[in-house]
């Protein structure tokens, strides 16, 4: 009622009055119209103000208050909510290890958070990265070899699900059989990064975070009668974490290691096999990718919005900001913000200054595993194009009805133009 149906019912009035950050949210082209509502926002001024908060599609502003350690994350405890609000919400909480909700490492500031990621921080270091290049070879490798014998061949199920997967539960410590239970509890966990959930959609994520629960406390008291070499083993033996801690963290990594990078992928491909010219310009000058890799994260990133309050009353960047103010950041926004990005709707391989978008975020929450999701797009999308040079889609892909994972649920394709 309180995370969902109100702020719902707030939207929809809102859509109705014609605000443009409230119909990217809940109107009838939410989520596919997003570009258009960021510009509209961006014509209202650095700071967009809605009831209760704002909203910016600022690049300068958007990367300043990340960076900023007087905005903290967006808790129920942080917000300028009622008191009677806080109260509810605290007695109503499940402890389900939801990447929304603290003591997920996304939603903790620190002292804590610094906690949790020195603890797990030396598994994504670039010297561990790059011991893990050679086995994103060969996992990517072995999927495009099973791809071509695959029918009726989707790039979202059949690849770019498949190769993050494989990789985290490595990392993690997960067994291979797992992998189609995890992709499942991503899949239904995913939407509760959204406000405005329907009752079916929000039952499903928690009965499947309960799941997961179960799976993860199992998991971990084995780790801690018996642990390993893994990054959940650094998790549960290198710090005095109570259990909590553990399992929402560690389904935190999980979920945060391959969500954004199926994203990624599937918008890579999309991107590509829309824009031919550029595609041609990769197969010509492989050296390209990796810059190609930021201009997709750029022009189509995983993440479309994230969230802080600020701990006290700022001014910045000539906008003064109140305590406990919640400011929405719309990070797609920002990486399509003209004066940063020269003709930011032309998606250009070539673009020398992709790399400043804020898709990984930026401060101390930037992504963890940026490096590794880099190195997985630019290893993925040039083998696959390499491998498969006729590569089409069968059709639209089908987009997930999401507006905050921009994300593409189904990718049907031919391989050849046979």
């Amino acid at each position: 009622m309180l995370l969902h149906r109100l702020p719902r019912s707030y939207l929809l009035w809102s859509a109705r009055r014609g605000d443009p950050f409230a119909q990217m949210v809940i109107g009838p082209d939410r989520g596919l119209g997003s570009s258009h509502f960021m510009e509209e926002i961006r014509q209202r001024g650095r700071m967009h103000h809605m009831s209760g908060f704002s909203v910016t599609a600022d690049h300068e502003l958007c990367r300043l208050i990340l960076r900023d350690r007087r905005f903290g994350v967006v808790t129920p405890n942080n917000q300028a909510l009622p008191k009677p609000i806080r109260w509810v919400m605290t007695k109503t909480d499940l402890e389900l290890p939801n990447l929304a909700e603290p003591p997920a490492m996304l939603v903790t500031d620190p002292p804590k958070h610094t906690q949790y990621r020195r603890l797990v921080g030396q598994a994504f270091t670039p010297k561990a990265i790059a011991k893990l290049r050679e086995r994103v070879v060969e996992v990517t490798d072995d999927l495009l070899e099973r791809l071509g014998s695959t029918p009726r061949p989707d790039l979202i199920g059949d690849f770019s699900e498949q190769l993050p997967i494989a990789i985290i539960a490595e990392i993690l410590g997960l067994p291979a059989q797992m992998h189609s239970t995890l992709l499942k509890w991503g899949d239904t966990g995913a939407p509760l990064l959204e406000r405005g959930l329907t009752w079916t959609t929000f039952h499903r994520a928690i009965e499947d975070l309960a799941e997961g629960q179960r799976y993860f406390d199992q998991h971990i008291a084995g780790l801690t009668a018996e642990p390993g070499d893994d990054v959940l083993s650094m998790l549960v033996t290198g710090g005095e974490l109570t259990r909590r801690e553990q399992i929402a963290n560690a389904a935190l990594l999980l979920d945060a290691g391959f969500l954004t990078t199926v994203n990624m992928l599937g918008n890579g491909i999309a991107l590509l096999t829309s824009h031919p010219d550029q595609l041609k310009l990769l197969t010509a000058q492989p050296e390209l990718w990796p810059g190609a890799v930021e201009e997709i994260l750029r022009y189509d990133g995983p993440v479309r919005i994230t969230g802080r309050v600020a701990s006290c009353d700022v001014d910045i960047a000539d906008q003064h900001v109140k305590s406990r103010s919640l400011i929405l950041l719309l990070l797609a926004g920002a990486n399509k913000d003209p004066a940063v990005f020269p003709d930011p709707e032309r998606f250009d391989v070539t673009r020398a200054n992709a790399a400043e978008h804020v898709s990984f975020g930026s401060g101390v929450h930037s992504c963890l595993g940026a490096s590794l999701a880099r190195m997985e797009g630019a290893i993925a999308l040039r083998a696959l194009f390499e491998r498969y040079p006729d590569l089409r889609l069968n059709g639209p892909p089908i987009p997930r009805d999401l507006v905050n994972l921009n994300s593409y649920r189904s990718m049907p394709a031919k391989l050849s133009a046979n």
